[in-house]
């Protein structure tokens, strides 16, 4: 079988913060799927794994191995996890050596018998569809390119019905459902796009949900408005949420606002906390990041919140927020930059190893998650790259 190698860049840098050094760009979500779900379909092959040096050692539920750089051998396709790729599957008559986009490969072929060393230019190519992502505000453009068709694709696996009592807006062909439990009272507003609730999905009675919306496998939603959104698996959604992006395994149990925000696995909000996604003078949204402020081109932007990030109760973040992996974000005034592992808004402390482990070992075993010792040298491992 093709093996199928996510080439990570050589140095993500801040663009890609808070997953720069926390999470492999191939395994976040651009539109309702992961970078390497959408070139696996493209592709069609599902013996994968991520080639980078800036999160080597991450392991997470249901991820891929991490290899350092190095030689290819065939037969595999290399592949850049900074393009999100779009379409079904490919048909090729004859195989071609590249992959681009606008001129620029996207992928290399690499057959039996041969070994790929680095990105080149040589060989017949075929043009894709996609979208180039330049940094996290991206994976909010990708969700605003894919999300409409990723939903509508998943009416072709034949849903369920939807059970009585709930109330549709749209045509009721149009709602999903793959094995979900749906109480009396939802509203499905299906007049925007497609929603899909996956396999053991619950929708609690005082939810309206607008498409398109991607709700993934065992997550609640608990109540609130919820719409134009990506959620993973195992996910407990409450409140208000608007085109937003939850990796998966997130807590945001309250109410409170979350709109334009990308959400690292294992996070949790405290009660009432709110994301602010426009500027007062609806210019341009500019990252506060080490090393200097970056342009993102976007109006609309919320929070990224990186894995197992935390926060306390009332927490209110400004436009363009970016709160790093571990950190818990305690008190009133929050910055636009919150390190990882910091240990309040001030950053004057940082949570240590054990600290972080301690805490980890309590919170994934509640989605069923056990903390074993290779997880554990891998959330070690995350600390050692990332802590101050």
């Amino acid at each position: 079988m093709t093996r199928l190698i996510c080439l990570e860049p050589s140095d993500p840098g801040p663009s890609w913060y808070p997953f720069t050094g926390a999470r492999p760009i191939a395994e976040l979500r651009a539109g309702a799927w992961r970078i390497r779900d959408r070139w696996a379909g493209v592709l069609g092959t599902d013996d994968a794994l991520v080639m980078g040096q800036h999160a080597a050692g991450f392991l997470d539920v249901d991820s891929v191995p991490v290899v350092l750089p190095g030689p290819v051998e065939g037969p595999a396709v290399v592949v850049r996890s900074d393009f999100a790729p779009a379409g079904r599957t490919l048909d090729f008559e004859t195989e071609p050596q590249r992959l681009t986009h606008d001129g620029r490969t996207v992928a290399w072929f690499v057959g039996e018998g041969e070994s790929w060393r680095a990105p080149h230019e040589d060989g017949d190519a075929l043009e894709i569809d996609g979208l180039f992502l330049e940094g996290t505000w991206d994976l909010l453009t990708a969700l605003e390119h894919f999300l409409a068709g990723d939903c509508a694709g998943a009416l072709e696996a034949g849903p369920d019905a939807i059970p009585d009592g709930a109330l549709i807006l749209g045509d009721p062909a149009d709602v999903a459902s793959f094995g979900a439990g749906v109480e009396p009272g939802v509203v499905f507003d299906v007049r925007k796009g497609v929603i899909v609730l996956e396999e053991g999905v619950e929708v609690r009675s005082g939810t309206r949900l607008e498409g398109p919306l991607f709700v993934g496998p065992q997550t609640i939603l608990l109540g609130g408005a919820i719409r134009h959104s990506a959620i993973g698996p195992q996910c407990r959604i409450h409140g208000e949420v608007a085109s937003s992006i939850f990796l998966g395994y997130a807590n945001k149990s309250h109410d409170g606002f979350v709109g334009h925000s990308v959400i690292g696995q294992w996070a949790n909000f405290g009660a009432g906390t709110i994301t602010s996604n426009l500027k007062n003078t609806y210019g341009e949204v500019r990252l506060d990041l080490p090393g200097g402020r970056i342009a993102t081109g976007r109006t609309n932007l919320g929070t990224f919140l990186g894995d197992h990030a935390k926060t306390a109760i009332g927490t209110l973040f400004s436009t363009g927020s970016v709160v790093g992996a571990g950190a818990n974000v305690v008190g009133a005034a929050v910055p636009r930059w919150v390190p990882p592992f910091a240990w309040g808004a001030g950053s004057a402390e940082f949570l240590d190893a054990e600290g972080f482990i301690r805490i980890a070992k309590r919170v994934m075993p509640r989605r069923q998650v056990e903390v074993t010792e290779v997880v554990e040298a891998s959330l070690r491992a995350l600390h050692a790259r990332l802590a101050r």
